[in-house]
């Protein structure tokens, strides 16, 4: 309860009080925001009322309403859920989100909410109380027991919160659902209320900023701005920005108001423009003398006894303002100086920027990949003392995966184990959930209530309760600690806070957006935008101190030039350039000057494999920017790339690394090579990047000798490798643990990753755009932070020093790397584009076809036999292919694996003609005319008589 209620407030408790005497069941039904579920939770309050609280999400079954099998000492038994625990014990269901259950789940209930009655999976059948009582007057209350019934309370009522769904996106209310249910639309708080509500708040602002503010968000809620297609303004978030004034009254207010509605990132250009427009309609565009942060200033535990406090400084304009924030478990930095993070101004603001938002609500940065969204955030959390709990959000992630998970306990019973989420809730850690714009966002719904009210229900029942609400109970009831615990009621941490990263949405997209208006009342949101050049080379000079400033200067000019234009293809382009990318190639040639920046930045870009149109617009900005390709590339002849071991140092062309001294010989590769001046060129360039402790990704057509490639690599250096096969069917669980059973329990066993991991194995990754980039991008914590949670709740860390006495951690082996194999994206390839979700977290290597003189040399080996100048006819037609593959006139890109195993059919049957082998790799053409017209003349065009006819000129010079 508030101390003052609103009068639109107590109407609607009146109303519902009227329902709750008919014995109705009630649907408040209205734009998104907490309001709606206050108001039902006030209502309980007033009457003294038990609630049953369920958030409906995707993922709900009949199970979470009805009834839950669990095991006991080796038998099953039913676990009352929500629903029929509020009926038996009189209590209220509260329901929310109806419109994110899946169609035809809620019809459970349709008899409930009827008749009250239900009959359950445990054979028992619940009974409304008119009838139960009619029946005990001609019978005993243990005959009516000996036939399973049980009495419905007359106390328990439904009330459903649900949102209006033509306009709002979900799943439409099923018409016998609705007829059951009286509706009231709960609407904003109206005017006067909402403007009362927050002079109370904001005593130190103007009364009139505040009306012009309120009467703002007004207008982008109205009917008008709803057919210009732009999303509900957040009111609920009003009162947080209003606080934030309230500390900073000097502060303009369009700056807070891009942080409760980021209309830049989410809206197209009419939009933008009507949003501006509104703004000046409510005189609210910044006059010359607004004052954003600037940097914070210092930062120290709160005076007085309060635990978890810190009193941070920030420096605004030419004054300074301190204020109060929930501070980690952790010691504060006393100098926010930190050896990897490097400070610019545009960082500096925007950290001063999260620290006024830190103080009222969570927070949600957006901002490309590779821009440091994780860096800030990490700097954020040292900043206070947080300790940092990372979760990587995918695409099929359920409510479970974040709140609680089902697995068995050795004996064989059933259990709920929770989620990091739960437990950083309650040991004060700063979340960093990543990636939510990939979430599907019927399952955020869950945590709705837990970044409203701080309060949280898991599916065995525990409630975790807002700290002071949690210490209420205590006194009001006089328990202790240890009883609450019993009946499992935790209390969140005070410091608790929620920091969520997400890319931009794509403007103008047909998918749905993720940033919609249910979303706009959750977070206060920062853009996190690229850095500006000048800081950009500040960070890269600061991070790597010796790297040639000439070359930072132009990677640089030609970065900012793509990431200015505006065009598509340079944006994709500018994509894989991003500052961790940038970063990776300051890095490989400040300890390798010699190499020619245009060879890097192509490597970056994976040009080889770009269509037609980027690659020459990657040329020419390159060429603009003055990076050309050196001539003194060709340092080494052809011929003096070579691989030997020396004295247990492998030198590779002119790489040197000493060998693995390895305890586990059998999973060392060992594989038929026959070197060739390329692959050994590969080669070099891996293990460069392996001496940097770079993970590897090998992009290339099928049968390039990308596998073969890397076998052999592992087998110079003598390392272990393990090996992951992805496909279609791959999930995140299967990734990380493959569950057996034996003496009929589920064990499970540690996947060939977390083997890697423990033992510091090669990890190769095969057929990596197979997989859903769902899933792989799981692999993203683990390259990044080093930090990853197994689906049986062990945890891999990267530091020593973060195990300290934790049990089920495991940690990375200093010289664990991951190799990923995948085809280049784009048709005729089915795979995922690997590449374009994760390309920046490797450092990526082309793999190509041998040149002819590398692959005659190679045909040599495998067939001696065969006649010289048949291989040289074979090198040269599969070249003419390629390159008609390459311009995209023929589709199936012929490679060197075809070509091998013509070879070596002509090895062991010499005496079959040329034509009659050919068609080995050419029959799978046969059908298609066109492509088969074009196969017959290439061939021909070197002598290969395949499919002649009288009519073909071609083949009579031979």
């Amino acid at each position: 309860m508030t101390d003052s209620l609103a009068q639109s407030v107590v109407h609607h408790l009146r109303w519902i009080m009227q329902k709750d005497l008919l014995g109705q069941d009630v649907f408040l039904i209205g734009p998104p925001g907490p309001l709606r579920r206050s108001i039902a939770m006030q209502y309980l309050e007033l009457t003294k009322r038990e609630v049953e609280y369920i958030a409906l999400s995707r993922d709900t079954t009949e199970t979470d309403l009805k009834q839950r099998r669990e095991i006991r000492d080796g038998s099953a038994f039913y676990l009352d859920q929500c629903a029929v625990r509020a009926a038996t014990e009189g209590r209220i269901l509260v329901l929310e989100g109806l419109e994110k259950a899946e169609r035809n789940v809620l019809p459970v209930l349709n008899n409930l909410l009827e008749n009250r009655e239900m009959q359950l999976e445990d054979g028992r059948f619940l009974m409304s109380a008119e009838r139960y009582d009619k029946l005990l007057q001609d019978h005993t209350k243990s005959e009516l027991d000996a036939w399973k019934i049980v009495r419905v309370s007359e106390d328990f009522r439904v009330i459903a919160l649900g949102l209006p769904v033509p306009k709002y996106s979900g799943n439409p209310l099923d018409p016998p659902l609705r007829s059951r249910f009286q509706a009231r639309d709960v609407y904003h708080l109206p005017f006067k209320d909402h403007l009362q509500l927050l002079y109370s708040i904001g005593s130190n602002v103007s009364t009139e900023r505040i009306s012009q503010l309120l009467s703002f968000a007004t207008t982008l809620c109205s009917q008008e701005s709803s057919t210009l297609g732009l999303p509900d303004f957040p009111l609920d978030s009003l009162s947080a920005a209003v606080q934030i004034l309230d500390s900073f009254p000097m502060m303009s207010v369009q700056h807070v108001i891009d942080r409760l509605y980021p209309y830049e990132v989410f809206l197209g250009k009419e939009g933008r423009t009507a949003v501006k427009d509104a703004l000046k309609r409510s005189e609210l565009q910044d006059s010359e003398i607004h004052l954003l942060p600037r940097r914070i200033t210092k930062v120290e535990s709160a005076h007085g006894n309060k635990p978890f406090k810190a009193d941070v400084t920030v420096q605004i304009g030419e004054k300074e303002v301190t204020f109060q924030v929930p501070a980690g478990t952790g010691l504060l930095k006393k100098r926010p100086r930190s050896d990897t993070f490097i400070r610019t101004s545009s960082h500096n603001q925007l950290l001063a920027e999260m620290m006024q938002s830190h103080m009222v609500k969570d927070m949600c940065l957006i901002g490309g990949k590779g821009c440091g969204k994780t860096v800030i955030a990490k700097e954020f959390a040292d900043i206070l003392g947080y300790s940092i709990e990372p979760i990587m959000l995918y695409q099929d992630m359920t409510a479970r995966d974040l709140l609680q998970q089902r697995y068995t306990l050795p004996n064989g019973d059933t259990a709920w184990r929770p989620s990091p989420l739960v437990t950083a809730a309650l040991e004060g850690k700063l979340v960093i959930l990543d990636g939510i714009h990939r979430i599907n966002p019927g399952t955020l719904a869950v945590l709705q209530r837990l970044i409203h009210d701080r309060e949280l229900t898991l599916y065995d029942g525990t409630r975790l309760l807002r700290e002071d609400r949690y210490q209420n109970l205590k006194e009001e009831l006089q328990i202790s600690d240890e009883k609450l615990q019993e009946r499992s009621i935790f209390p969140i941490h005070p410091s608790f806070r929620i920091v969520v990263l997400a890319e931009p949405p794509v403007i103008g997209s047909s998918t749905q957006q993720w940033l919609g208006p249910e979303f706009l009342t959750l977070f206060l949101f920062h853009n996190v935008r690229s850095l500006s050049k000048s800081e950009e080379i500040q960070v890269i000079k600061d991070m790597i101190p010796n790297v040639p400033s000439v070359v930072v200067e132009q990677l640089l000019s030609l970065t900012h030039k793509l990431r200015e234009t505006n065009d598509a293809t340079a944006q994709s382009l500018a994509s894989s350039l991003s500052t961790r990318q940038l970063l990776r190639i300051c890095r490989r040639l400040s300890q390798h000057p010699d190499e020619s920046l245009y060879y890097a930045v192509n490597k970056a870009c994976l040009s080889r494999f770009l269509p037609n149109l980027a690659r020459s617009a990657l040329h020419k900005n390159l060429q603009d920017s003055h990076i050309e390709t050196s001539p003194d590339m060709k340092k080494l002849e052809e011929n003096d790339y070579t691989c030997e071991v020396n004295d247990g140092i492998l030198k590779i062309g002119s790489v040197t690394m000493p060998i693995y001294n390895s305890t586990e010989k059998m999973k060392v590769p060992d594989v038929l090579f026959y070197e060739n001046a390329q692959h050994v060129m590969v080669m070099e360039d891996m293990l460069k990047d392996f001496l940097l402790g770079e993970h590897l990704l090998l992009v290339g057509n099928q049968g390039v000798g990308k596998n073969k490639i890397v076998d052999r690599f592992l087998h110079l250096l003598n390392r272990p490798r393990e090996y992951l096969q992805l496909h279609r069917d791959t999930t995140v669980q299967s990734l990380t643990l493959q569950p057996s059973v034996k003496d009929g329990l589920i064990i499970y066993e540690d996947s060939p990753l977390v083997k890697a991991v423990k033992f510091g194995h090669i990890l190769v990754i095969d057929e990596a755009d197979k997989a859903p980039t769902n899933v792989t991008c799981v692999l993203k914590t683990l390259v990044e932070s080093g930090e990853m949670v197994l689906s049986d709740g062990r945890r891999i860390v990267a530091n020593r020093a973060h195990v300290d006495g934790r049990e089920n951690v495991i940690v990375i082996h200093p010289d664990f790397r991951m190799i990923v194999l995948a085809n280049r994206p784009g048709f005729p390839f089915l795979g995922n584009d690997f590449f374009g979700t994760l390309g920046d977290m490797f450092s990526c290597h082309a793999v190509d076809n041998p040149k002819p003189q590398s692959e005659l040399a190679m045909l040599r080996q495998y067939g001696p036999d065969v006649p010289e100048p048949i291989l040289q006819k074979l090198v040269a037609a599969f070249g003419e292919l390629r390159s008609l593959a390459d311009q995209g006139i023929i589709n199936y890109p012929y490679s060197t694996r075809e070509v091998v195993n013509i070879v070596k059919h002509l090895q062991r049957f010499p005496t079959e003609g040329l034509a009659n082998v050919v068609r080995n790799v050419f029959d799978f053409d046969s059908y298609n005319n066109e492509m088969r017209e074009i196969l017959i003349n290439t061939l021909h065009k070197y002598g290969i008589p395949i499919g002649a006819k009288p009519t073909n000129v071609q083949l009579a010079k031979e």
